[in-house]
């Protein structure tokens, strides 16, 4: 019923990725976990005050919800990691890494929201 979104907490991507989530695995509702540039503080793994609170609500997320399908997303123009494309989706690459270290249960995918606010899945490396 559920899956889990980690997403900025820019309030124009939440849309675009909620009804992405829904669509792509047929759940009903979508947890989601924001930050400021969220895929810059997983792909660093620092500053580790925020890594953790993220970790704690994916914990909550994926064992009380039992989310087995997790979106980690990036962004045009985020403020909170103000990087071009290109070094976003590295950096969501090395995160999706650290979560699925984290929650080898779940499905980790990666998702761009672009400059029309689309959300797009990206190809995992």
């Amino acid at each position: 019923m559920f899956c889990t979104a980690i997403n900025c907490m820019d309030g124009r991507v939440q849309s675009p990725v909620a009804k992405f989530m829904k669509k792509r695995f047929g759940m009903k509702y979508v947890d989601t976990v924001t930050e400021a540039g969220p895929v810059k503080i997983l792909a660093d793994q620092a500053p580790p005050e925020l890594l953790n609170s993220i970790m704690k609500r994916l914990e909550i997320s994926v064992g009380v919800h039992e989310s087995r399908a997790i979106a980690i997303v990036g962004h045009h123009d985020c403020a909170g990691n103000p990087v071009p494309r290109e070094k976003q989706l590295q950096q969501l690459q090395a995160a999706r890494k650290v979560i699925v270290g984290r929650f080898p249960e779940a499905e980790v995918i990666l998702l761009w929201v672009d400059e029309q606010w689309n959300a797009v899945e990206v190809p995992v490396e």
